[in-house]
């Protein structure tokens, strides 16, 4: 590894053991001693921290700031907030896809309104520099102030049922963060990211709480000037030390947003047309899916594109999997190559009975052993339940292609109800 970069919890990583790995360019935990499969069960049944200060944030400010997103963004910011599609306001955030001009994936970001022409785009580790250079590419308005600021936010997750029980024990206002804020909603602000609704940990620290995140369950992610990073994570720690909260790593992150059919960036989604997907909730469909509710950049290449692969999700049916990389292979039942592995990793708190895939979410004493999941690329499409072989030339793995993967996931949950 040539001179990768370190967050400013590396050290805290280190000094735990933590298993390390290059990831973006940064030198980041993939496990710690407790082991993937402990830290990916213990944010389905517990809570589970992730350092993902690696990522990067760009601000968007200044008078024509919402149009530029508006362009670079697929996501029309006039109708993508909830079941009623009402326009992104200030408090509120939305997940998106920034596509180039011939449709293939730049980056998936989730971008925040903090006030009416202030912006913050939080995009995945190294892409910061390309994302802000996509947007001043395209800013017409010279009152557009873009900044890259990688390196200079500190940002943590917690996600897992008892997130909120742990977070409220570092807040001076629990009850001010959490009444109010439904899914992909956020309030506080720090610095150059202030916003009307301030809230400040126990502290002192002014702090951004948003309730999104990494794997699919119910949480938060966290963002704190890059020097006050490592306090928040070890008062969360202390916080959940009789919870359960494990410090987890990339390993985890994978697993989990694998079985809550979630992309990885530059591995599901990437250099090819955003199309054929399991997240055109991305995309400004209209109704009918016809065209688009506005225009954007890729939007033309996708409308008239002669692509004709499939992402597909799939579950095994026990534990074993084949990774994804070069000479492994997806084929049909009867040997035919059909398609290539974009990820497969093992989501440990799942199993099936009689065929259908149960959680450990809801049946704590139910003995998952876990099910290889994941993502394909694949020449045709295929209906959720048919199978298909991923190999190694070798080793042959039966799998089923699936609409979902596992149930009974917490992201959505009302609040109290995580909190009762």
């Amino acid at each position: 590894m040539d001179n990768p970069k370190k967050t400013v919890l590396h050290g805290w990583h280190v000094e735990q053991g933590a298993n390390m790995a290059s990831f973006g360019n940064y030198d980041m935990p993939l496990w710690y001693k407790t082991g993937a499969k402990a830290e990916h069960l213990a944010v389905i049944q517990a809570a589970g921290i992730f350092d993902t200060s690696h990522m990067a944030v760009v601000a968007v400010r200044g008078q024509g700031a919402r149009e530029l997103l508006q362009l670079c963004l697929c996501k029309d910011l006039r109708t993508c907030v909830g079941k009623e599609k009402t326009p992104l306001v200030a408090g509120r955030c939305v997940y998106g896809v920034f596509l180039d001009d011939d449709g293939t994936v730049i980056d998936d970001a989730i971008l925040y309104q903090l006030q009416a022409e202030s912006f913050m785009v939080v995009v995945n580790a190294g892409m910061g520099g390309v994302v802000a250079g996509h947007l001043q590419k395209h800013a017409s308005s010279p009152d557009v102030v873009i900044n890259d600021l990688t390196d200079k936010v500190g940002k943590m997750d917690i996600q897992g049922p008892l997130a909120a029980a742990i977070l409220q024990k570092v807040l001076v206002d629990p009850g001010g963060v959490f009444h109010q804020l439904p899914y992909f909603s956020f309030k506080g602000g720090f610095g150059t990211f202030a916003t009307d609704c301030p809230q400040t940990l126990v502290d002192g620290t002014p702090v951004l709480v948003s309730r999104t995140g990494y794997t699919g369950e119910f949480g938060f992610e966290l963002f704190v000037a890059i020097d006050r990073l490592l306090p928040l994570w070890l008062m969360l720690l202390e916080a959940g030390r009789e919870s359960g909260l494990l410090a987890c790593g990339l390993a985890a992150r994978d697993s989990l947003r694998a079985g809550a059919v979630l992309p990885l960036s530059h591995q599901d989604i990437g250099a090819w047309p955003f199309l054929h997907n399991p997240w055109q909730f991305a995309l400004a469909w209209n109704d009918g899916r016809t065209g688009f509710t506005k225009d954007f950049i890729g939007a033309a290449a996708l409308l008239k594109t002669s692509w004709r692969k499939y992402t597909l999700a799939f579950a095994g049916f026990d534990p074993r999997k084949i990774n994804a990389g070069e000479g492994n292979w997806v084929t049909n039942e009867a040997g035919e190559p059909i398609g290539t592995i974009l990820t497969c990793t093992t989501d440990m708190a799942i199993g099936r009975v009689d065929g259908v895939i149960v959680s450990v979410a809801d049946n704590k004493d139910f003995p998952a052993k876990g099910l290889c999941c994941g993502f394909v690329l694949l020449d045709r499409n295929c209906a959720p339940g048919e199978r298909v072989v991923l190999t190694d030339g070798k080793r042959k793995i039966a799998v089923e292609i699936r609409a979902d993967i596992r149930p009974n996931r917490t992201a959505r949950r009302p609040m109290d109800k995580m909190l009762a």
